[in-house]
């Protein structure tokens, strides 16, 4: 199987990370002879079932470096991340699934690009796959991160910043996914929409994989999957400064 790929490498840096680096775009941070985007397209580049790569944010500045470049296809961001997820996929052609990775992961290898779609392949056909990372995985390799974790009846987890998507099924849904977004810091109005008895359940920690693939999958009218991976840098973004600096250790000390 062959996918195409698009890097989400619009975004802003937080108000921490742009004091602490001097630099607004998140994509464009440098870590070592290289930007943060960077080390994710070359991850892409080397994982054997990615072809084209959309390369979305701010091109003028990405040109210097990939202008040229055969595989990848500079564009440049939407209003929304559904509409630059929407130009990316346009821009490289569609194939049966497209791998959606942000620009803020740059510990994310090929190994572990691999081992997630061939866990989404041996999964079962879905529309949309999304990975999710025990916290005792994560933590055992990365002891000094602070993650946000989910606690479900089958373990602790945390989630990653890559999908498998089949891209036909994204513009026909872009506004539920934009509301479904803008709707993460209101929890009154997310509860109206996901149902307080789900939310209930998963405050006292009774809700199962299952059960929250069930919902999310009757909200968008598709089949999504979560599938667990055992490569926490597909979660490890980097947030604030103490991200930053875990992960310059890490790539400063492996290169």
């Amino acid at each position: 199987m062959k996918v195409n790929a698009v890097v989400l490498a619009g975004g802003s840096a937080s108000k921490k990370l742009k004091k602490h680096t001097g630099v607004d775009s998140e994509a464009l941070i440098p870590i070592g002879e290289h930007l943060m985007v960077d080390y994710v397209v070359r991850a892409l580049e080397k994982t054997r079932f990615v072809d084209r790569i959309a390369l979305v944010g701010p091109v003028k500045e990405l040109e210097k470096k990939y202008g040229d470049s055969l595989r990848v296809e500079l564009v440049e961001g939407g209003s929304t991340a559904i509409k630059s997820v929407l130009n990316g996929v346009k821009a490289v052609g569609f194939t049966e699934y497209v791998v959606i990775v942000s620009s803020d992961i740059p510990l994310i290898s090929p190994d572990a690009l691999t081992d997630f779609i061939e866990a989404c392949i041996r999964t079962g056909r879905a529309d949309l796959y999304y990975p999710i990372i025990e916290k005792r995985v994560s933590e055992s390799k990365f002891p000094g991160a602070h993650r946000t974790y989910v606690r479900l009846v089958e373990g602790t987890f945390t989630g990653g910043n890559v999908f498998l998507v089949r891209p036909e099924i994204i513009e026909p849904r872009e506004k539920l996914a934009e509301e479904l977004i803008g709707l993460r810091k209101s929890p009154l109005a997310l509860c109206r929409l996901i149902g307080l008895g789900f939310v209930i359940k998963y405050l006292l920690g009774k809700l199962t994989i299952k059960e929250a693939e069930e919902k999310f999958s009757q909200l968008l009218d598709i089949k999504g999957l979560a599938v667990k991976c055992m490569y926490p840098e597909i979660g490890m973004d980097i947030d604030k400064p103490s991200d930053l600096e875990l992960v310059e250790q890490v790539l400063l000390t492996t290169l």
